[in-house]
């Protein structure tokens, strides 16, 4: 099985508000940008959006290592809330239906194809790949306004 690298980021300006993506796929080395645009989104859509994206680029089942700075993200899955709201049918631990349902549902078809962990990444900090994948996807914010 292939093993692939994926560094992700979501950026939203007023949040919600326009927003980007951008996911950095590396096999055996080589990098391969994806970057995307919505105009009226929120953070945690564009940091689920980038992380699908990813996975969908991927033409087999693979390996996968997923870095994200989005908490939200990394818990839902390595926590099994993912698990909890499906058992509750898509509502939160306070009753509350979960956000982004239709984003967490298309993660979960991938998370069936390829075997997937999930790693929590310091945002803002010291990771060159994480660092890019913000400043792509913010700078998709500029380019599409």
């Amino acid at each position: 099985m292939k093993e692939v690298v994926i560094y992700t980021d979501g950026a939203c300006s007023k949040n919600p508000g326009p927003g980007g993506w951008c996911a950095i796929l590396i096999y055996k080395g080589i990098k391969k940008v994806l970057k995307g645009f919505e105009e009226n989104t929120t953070n945690n859509r564009m940091e689920l959006k980038a992380i699908i994206e990813g996975l969908k680029a991927l033409k087999e089942p693979c390996k996968v290592t997923v870095y994200t700075d989005s908490a939200y993200i990394v818990n839902a899955i390595n926590q099994n809330w993912i698990g909890k709201w499906q058992k509750n049918n898509w509502k939160t631990s306070e009753k509350e239906e979960v956000k982004n349902i239709d984003l967490w549902q298309e993660l979960l078809e991938f998370l069936k194809v390829h075997n997937v962990k999930f790693e929590k990444v310091k945002g803002h900090s010291t990771d060159t790949l994480n660092n890019m994948c913000d400043e792509i996807a913010r700078s998709m914010i500029k380019e599409m306004r």
